[in-house]
């Protein structure tokens, strides 16, 4: 039972597909990053099957590119309901603001958004839409593998990474994670997800994207 709890921790907080409510023990906790990215799973599965459909009609002149474009750049948001989206912005402010670790951190907790995090949504929404507007159906299988990928890393972070600070939501998952099961887990979905991508995107897909990631979690861990 308290594998299902941990699955639907990590979709209801996560993500925002409809799972059963479910007690947050320490116990079900400990798991809970296990199934985090099965989150990208989802999310990655519907953005190619509703990519292929997309792409199809704009082959067709049914859709224009930059609708398509629009619709696949909004679809991830509207799947985890914005929360990576939130942090990010966070993120943002406090990097740019350039102060002390404590000024960051309390840029981190504050509700207001800043100019900085305005300049970064526009960017990210504005690049995401470019790259969709010229890509095809090829790059599905690739950017659906990476919503899982991203997602391994996440969980290897929370293990592996001392945190910025001792209280909060990252805190406490820390706290209460199996390291152990996480660290295995993570490295399994990392594998299937490269795998995948190399099936049907060519190995130096695969190669490019696994290096990608492991560059940007080595700056992220610095």
């Amino acid at each position: 039972m308290k594998w299902i709890h941990s699955l639907g921790i990590a979709f209801s907080m996560y993500s925002k597909i409809p799972v059963p409510k479910v007690r947050w023990t320490n116990e079900a906790m400990q798991y809970t990053f296990c199934f985090f990215p099965l989150v990208g799973v989802a999310e990655g599965a519907l953005l190619w099957g509703m990519g292929m459909v997309l792409y199809g009609l704009r082959d067709r002149n049914r859709l224009p590119a930059i609708f398509v474009a629009i619709v696949l750049t909004i679809l991830p948001l509207l799947v985890t309901g914005g929360i990576h989206m939130d942090g990010f912005l966070d993120t943002t402010d406090a990097r740019r603001s350039y102060q002390e670790p404590e000024k960051k951190l309390a840029i981190l907790k504050d509700p207001h958004t800043g100019a900085f995090a305005l300049i970064g949504l526009g960017v990210y929404l504005l690049w995401s839409v470019a790259v969709w507007s010229v890509a095809d159906r090829a790059v599905l299988p690739g950017m659906a593998c990476a919503f899982v990928l991203s997602r391994t890393l996440s969980g290897l972070s929370v293990t592996l990474c001392k945190g910025a600070k001792k209280d909060g939501l990252a805190a406490s998952f820390s706290r209460t994670a199996a390291e152990r099961a996480v660290q295995g887990t993570m490295i399994v979905y990392a594998a299937g997800a490269l795998c995948l991508t190399a099936a049907a995107g060519g190995v130096f897909c695969a190669c490019a994207c696994g290096a990608a990631a492991a560059a940007v979690f080595a700056a992220y861990r610095r």
